[in-house]
């Protein structure tokens, strides 16, 4: 860049003092001022574009590493659930292998789970509680339960035969 010193500055403020004249050279200074701030706002504007370019690269590059990073663990994660499945099922086929092997000798049906008994569900559900306590209500004579017409149906039933 240019070396401009207190001796140079004076030389060509002098020399436009004479060439341009006292009548015009302030406001020829104020019209270069005024480009040299442009021009400054416009490089400043220009290592701000350059930094931000920069920045982005470095981000892109960071989040490149960070997506690299989670594939390798999701991949290590899936290998070892796939070799633990892989060692479960073995497992489980020689366990099965071995029960059926006792029994008829073909080794071809896995173990079957014993089917699961039916469960009524309970019907205390149905009945309805209001704020009012318990020992107010059997004082004063009220109904503490209230059954709808299905509820009494499905109470009354008799029980199911297996």
């Amino acid at each position: 860049m240019i070396d401009f010193g207190f001796d140079k500055i004076a030389l060509i403020g002098a020399v436009a003092l004479i060439v341009i004249g006292p009548q015009k050279l302030p406001r020829v200074a104020r019209t270069v001022g005024h480009l040299i701030g442009k021009a400054q706002r416009y490089v400043a504007d220009v290592k701000a574009e350059v930094n931000r370019s920069i920045e982005l690269e470095e981000l892109q590059k960071m989040k490149s590493q960070f997506e690299s990073a989670a594939s390798d663990i999701q991949n290590t994660v899936q290998r070892e659930v796939n070799d633990a499945n892989r060692a479960f099922d073995t497992g489980w086929n020689q366990a099965t292998a071995s029960a059926i092997a006792g029994g008829d000798g073909s080794g071809s049906e896995p173990l079957q789970s014993p089917p699961l008994a039916y469960k009524r569900p309970n019907k205390r559900w149905r009945l309805k509680r209001s704020a009012v306590p318990q020992w107010f209500k059997q004082r004063q004579g009220m109904r503490t339960r209230a059954l709808s017409g299905a509820a009494r149906v499905a109470r009354f039933r008799p029980p199911r035969v297996k």
